[in-house]
């Protein structure tokens, strides 16, 4: 598409769009549903599935919904695991830390892993899923990395300042093994860990 003698890639500019609004309709608290989580698999999941079906007209397992290279995943996601929950073992009863995610946490371990789950499928798949590999297409992998976690680190704003500046970072490693893999799957693996761990501990549920 080319507007005044400037040329706009429809892919990316659609991107762009999608990583700025569906944030903005989940911070402004846009209900959908009863519940948080499910309003956001439906955002960064249902509405970015169907963006790939219906305008991208193409297959989502092109967009990292697969399993991908499941033995590099694993090792990922064992690793990855392993050391944030060294990190979180302290990290995590941190009185801000714990304070934050006590008052969050649904009632229930069961509702907490569950609820965490449905909520990072969609994070996952929308950052580390459409924006990474659709970015990639035009960019190259390495700045689709990098730019998919730049929207992923401002949606922790709120947050602990320590986790929130480390986000960048961590969004970055997520992009990194879901290109290495061809999967969001091993990432929202070890999102999910992270959050539901973080929120066990910090209602006292373990430890």
């Amino acid at each position: 598409m080319e507007i005044g003698g400037v040329h706009f890639d429809g892919r990316v500019t659609l991107l762009v769009i999608l990583s700025t609004i569906l944030p903005m309709v989940d911070y402004y608290n846009w209900r959908l549903t009863s519940l948080k989580p499910v309003d956001r698999f439906v955002l960064y999941f249902i509405i970015p599935l169907l963006i790939i079906l219906l305008v991208f007209k193409e297959r989502p397992d092109g967009y990292g919904l697969r399993l991908g290279d499941w033995r590099t995943g694993l090792l990922w996601t064992l690793a990855g695991c392993a050391g944030m929950g060294l990190i979180l073992w302290f990290a995590a009863r941190h009185p801000t830390m714990a304070s934050f995610y006590e008052q969050r946490a649904p009632d229930g371990a069961g509702r907490i892993i569950l609820l965490n789950a449905i909520e990072m499928w969609g994070w996952e798949f929308m950052w580390r899923g459409l924006l990474l590999f659709g970015l990639a297409r035009a960019l190259g992998p390495g700045p689709a990395i990098w730019l998919q976690a730049v929207p992923f680190a401002f949606m922790h704003l709120g947050k602990p300042q320590v986790e929130t500046f480390t986000t960048i970072f961590g969004g970055a490693a997520f992009g990194y093994i879901a290109w290495q893999t061809g999967s969001f799957v091993y990432p929202f693996l070890i999102h999910w860990f992270i959050l539901s761990f973080t929120m066990l501990l910090a209602t006292g549920r373990i430890g």
